[in-house]
């Protein structure tokens, strides 16, 4: 009976979880009704989390328009198709794995500093504090990182789809020998604007599932220094089912 009562009590857990990043996704569209949220916060955010990022995203970039060159270069060499390489690399880049890698450096990055920074604010009473002095947390602290974090992943998504592209004409060009121009050409007769769309979609829906779900556990960590690492495993972990939920669901829309 022990096994019956972990699978209760882990369900359990999970419900309260999702009812609890609900209410809290509730109270942020709530304050964004009545836009009188901090500026300056939100400024400094979206430098934090968009500026500070870039470098981490540009190289993940670079790589994995590589990777997906390299994967598509034994069957080019094998058929001379050349013509499709620029297609399946851009392809699979644009409409899945650029936002979906974008977003989990994103989450680890991001997601996980507004976890351990948001942590250290609720378990040192300054969250309190705001509230004694009639200053609304959502509103000061939550709304400008949430807004931040869709703004700029999608930025970002924009910026790693480039060299993504830049990274596999590199890599056509001096591991396969087949010229960069032709790469883009071939990426241009592809008509990839759909794929591109669908992954911007899904860069905005992957910043919302980060910012709310990294700022419910920050938010709620209890149990001092020990509870903020805590929150941050479980904010990285939980990001990273929400994406792909997230991609699941808004791949399946796009395909109706």
């Amino acid at each position: 009976m022990k096994w019956i009562a972990a699978i209760g009590s882990t369900t359990l857990g999970i419900a309260e979880q999702v009812g609890g990043i609900t209410l809290i996704w509730l109270q942020i569209l709530g304050a964004i009704m009545i836009p009188r949220f901090d500026s300056r916060e939100t400024w400094r955010n979206l430098y934090k989390v968009g500026v500070k990022s870039y470098p981490i995203v540009v190289l993940t970039a670079l790589f994995t328009g590589a990777i997906m060159v390299i994967q598509s270069g034994h069957f080019v060499r094998q058929t001379g198709a050349t013509g499709l390489l620029g297609w399946a690399a851009g392809f699979a880049v644009l409409a899945e794995i650029g936002p979906v890698l974008i977003g989990l450096m994103f989450s680890g990055r991001v997601g996980a500093n507004n976890t351990a920074e948001l942590g250290t604010m609720t378990v040192t009473e300054q969250v309190s504090a705001l509230r004694a002095l009639a200053i609304d947390p959502i509103r000061y602290l939550v709304v400008p990182r949430f807004l931040s974090m869709i703004v700029m992943l999608f930025l970002l998504t924009c910026l790693g789809d480039l060299f993504a592209l830049v990274g596999g004409a590199l890599t056509s060009q001096f591991l396969l020998d087949v010229d960069w121009r032709h790469f883009y050409q071939s990426v241009v007769a592809a008509q990839l604007l759909n794929e591109f769309l669908v992954g911007l979609v899904k860069a905005l829906f992957f910043g919302m599932t980060i910012s709310v779900i990294s700022c419910y556990f920050g938010l709620g960590v209890t149990g001092g220094a020990p509870g903020v690492g805590r929150a941050v495993n479980a904010s990285v972990v939980a990001s990273a089912i929400g994406i792909f939920v997230v991609d699941f669901a808004v791949t399946y829309a796009a395909n109706l």
